[in-house]
């Protein structure tokens, strides 16, 4: 009835423009604070609006990518592009004044930041956690949501994060980017490729604070960290068992219940949760092995099967 009458009740009190509906209203409200909560995880840029964004992964689906002729990394823009070339001639012009670390970007040193204030202005609507960067809460989101946005063009996949399908892509393509100068190893990730370099210069950049080890990967640290923690402030009223975390005692409960609502299409078998389902299972039927070995590069099903081997190189 608002479209014939013409009423717009909803009125911005920064310009007094007048709209129909509030979210008409809300979405206005961005154009005066400059706020873009929604960003690109491939290319960084940002939009005011979901629907934007959706547009610009679909236009940036169609466009070539863009190769760097030093190690051949690839890029959907040509800002993020010349940024990386920046990491081969070291050209890192933005400093941190707390710690000294160095950046190619002014917007990577400010989300930096971030880490020594303890700022995280993202927060997701719906559950309340909060994020330093807005990609990450733009992927955060998709938890809730179950978007994938990310299609594979050989078997249809999805995926949540762009990352996620470049190097999914590469188990089609047998493509390993990432060459050792020390002795040839070739990787498809990043992430491994810097592990493995770590093992030639026996570099362990994570040191518990409460003891003298030191780690090569991040999460052996925060498993580390475990053995020293010993409050254990989410106890279970069903058996009195306690646990460290909150997660962990929801995924507890569940054992409590013979309730089992993910069942697998391909055997007779049920599951809890759907993450175990997803994640784990499947990969049985499929013989997908998504967790390799920086080390030795041996390949496996599930994270903590790659867990238990790689305390061998340890």
């Amino acid at each position: 009835m608002k479209i014939h009458s013409g009423e717009m009740p909803h009125v911005c009190e920064s310009c007094g423009k007048s709209f129909r509906k509030s979210c008409e209203l809300t979405h206005h409200l961005a154009t005066h604070t400059d706020e873009k909560p929604f960003s690109c995880e491939s290319c960084g840029k940002s939009f005011r609006d979901r629907s934007y964004l959706s547009y610009h992964i679909k236009m940036r689906a169609d466009a070539k990518p863009l190769a760097c002729k030093v190690c051949g990394e690839s890029f959907y823009s040509s800002c993020l592009l010349s940024s990386h070339k920046r990491t081969h001639t070291a050209e890192r012009s933005f400093s941190c004044l707390t710690c000294g670390k160095d950046f190619t970007m002014q917007s990577k040193l400010t989300a930096h930041m971030r880490i020594h204030s303890g700022e995280k202005p993202y927060s997701c609507s719906v559950c309340g956690k909060t994020f330093r960067v807005a990609s990450q809460l733009t992927v955060h989101v998709r938890t809730h949501s179950g978007e994938k946005p990310y299609s594979c063009n050989v078997c249809g996949k999805t995926f949540r994060v762009a990352g996620q399908l470049t190097v999914h892509t590469r188990t089609h393509t047998g493509e390993k980017p990432y060459t050792c100068n020390v002795c040839g190893k070739t990787y498809r990730q990043a992430g491994q490729f810097r592990v493995h370099v770590r093992t030639h210069a026996d570099e362990r950049p994570y040191s518990c604070e409460l003891c003298d080890k030191s780690f090569r990967e991040r999460y052996h640290l925060a498993n580390h960290l475990n053995t020293h923690a010993e409050e254990k402030p989410y106890p279970c009223e069903l058996c009195n068992k306690s646990f460290r975390c909150g997660g962990r005692l929801s995924k507890h409960l569940k054992t409590h219940t013979a309730e089992k609502p993910y069942p697998c299409e391909q055997c007779d078998k049920s599951f809890r949760e759907s993450s175990h389902l997803l994640t784990n299972h499947l990969r049985i039927h499929t013989g997908e092995k998504l967790f390799s070995c920086a080390s030795c590069e041996k390949s496996f099903t599930q994270h903590r099967e790659l867990t238990c081997h790689m305390r061998t190189h340890q």
